[in-house]
């Protein structure tokens, strides 16, 4: 594999000097780019898309080449592992994802096979592999799963939902149940980002983006319990350096000590939560992502540059960032104005670092 030209990405995650803050942008392979619409035109689908490793590759590369970014993130979806466990998946215009056999059982559970990576997952490292080379050391590739608690509750539900009433009914009524389901899905998890790893991705992130809905107590139990055990069964190590993990719970900022307790190297943070606030709370335990509200690039660009300063700002001097959006770009959003708050990062961050 090649050398790394540009790793303030991986640096900044395990809080190592850079000379400024890094920068990468959550779904920054989308629909707000008219060369992504033109290429997921020609996959057809969505789902072709994400298991043609040539365009999953294309896609992911569309972002760094249009803009100065620090990372690339494998282009894919983070229902695969349910798809590849038997499911079905099915995306539906204007309705989004949905399952032919969702998990409402006991025996639905015990049918349920832990998918190989180099098998039924295999479109997914080709994926990988292919963009590690086409990279070419340009900078490093994230690669990332769904959280144990977030594809369980679309597994049960069947598709997305408000509040996965069907989820919650089965975690309130049989816990026994839900955590037999999320222990298949935690080795699940845990054996596709090892094979993500094995296949050439540098940093691995968990999307928790169901564990907000959940009580404290559930929270704990039945959303960041599984992620600790997903992340204790992870390869820290590949290439002669360290693999960092990630862990991003959408509405979770109340939970960020115990999070940072989880194993995981850094913790992404949504909107709701200041960055100066969650640096205190959590530390010189982990690195922080975030977490500009995604609806600011909406903005004109001067006040995109005002956010970025006030975030630099509110984390502070030093390295353990690594900036971010609070959530993924939406598909509204003008290119010109993510040149902007991109240039602003750039421009702005270097102040906060003596040294590179």
């Amino acid at each position: 594999m090649n050398a790394l030209k540009n790793d303030r990405f991986l640096r900044a995650l395990l809080r190592q000097p850079v000379d400024r803050t890094p920068l990468w942008i959550m779904r920054q392979a989308g629909r707000y780019l008219p060369e992504y619409r033109a290429t997921r035109a020609k996959a057809g689908s969505f789902m072709n898309l994400c298991k043609s490793p040539e365009l999953a590759c294309e896609v992911t590369l569309q972002p760094l080449d249009r803009f100065e970014l620090d990372a690339a993130i494998l282009f894919s979806d983070i229902l695969t592992v349910p798809d590849a466990m038997g499911l079905g998946l099915g995306f539906f215009e204007g309705e989004g994802p949905r399952f032919a056999h969702p998990v409402r059982s006991a025996a639905d559970i015990d049918r349920l096979p832990i998918p190989d990576p180099e098998g039924e997952l295999r479109y997914v490292m080709d994926a990988v592999r292919t963009i590690r080379r086409e990279l070419n050391g340009r900078v490093p590739l994230i690669g990332f799963s769904g959280s144990p608690w977030t594809l369980a509750a679309y597994m049960v539900e069947g598709e997305g939902s408000r509040d996965f009433s069907r989820a919650k009914a089965m975690m309130f009524d049989r816990p026994d149940l839900m955590e037999r389901l999320l222990d298949k899905i935690t080795q699940s998890v845990a054996s596709y980002l090892n094979g993500q790893i094995a296949a050439g991705a540098q940093a691995v992130m968990l999307f928790d983006t169901w564990g907000g809905m959940l009580t404290p107590r559930d929270y704990l139990r039945f959303s960041l319990a599984p992620m600790q055990k997903v992340i204790a069964q992870l390869t820290r190590e590949s290439e002669g350096r360290k693999v960092p993990v990630v862990l991003f719970t959408k509405g979770g900022g109340q939970w960020l000590e115990a999070m940072a307790d989880s194993g995981a190297d850094a913790l992404g943070l949504d909107w709701t939560t200041d960055m100066g606030e969650a640096r205190r709370r959590v530390g010189d335990k982990v690195a922080l992502q975030g977490n500009m509200d995604p609806n600011v690039l909406y903005a004109s660009p001067e006040r995109i540059r005002a956010e970025v300063a006030e975030i630099l700002a509110a984390f502070g001097p030093g390295s353990g960032h690594v900036f971010n959006l609070g959530h993924g770009i939406h598909p509204g959003i003008d290119p010109a104005h993510v040149a902007a708050f991109v240039q602003a990062v750039r421009e702005l961050s270097p102040a906060y670092h003596a040294a590179g």
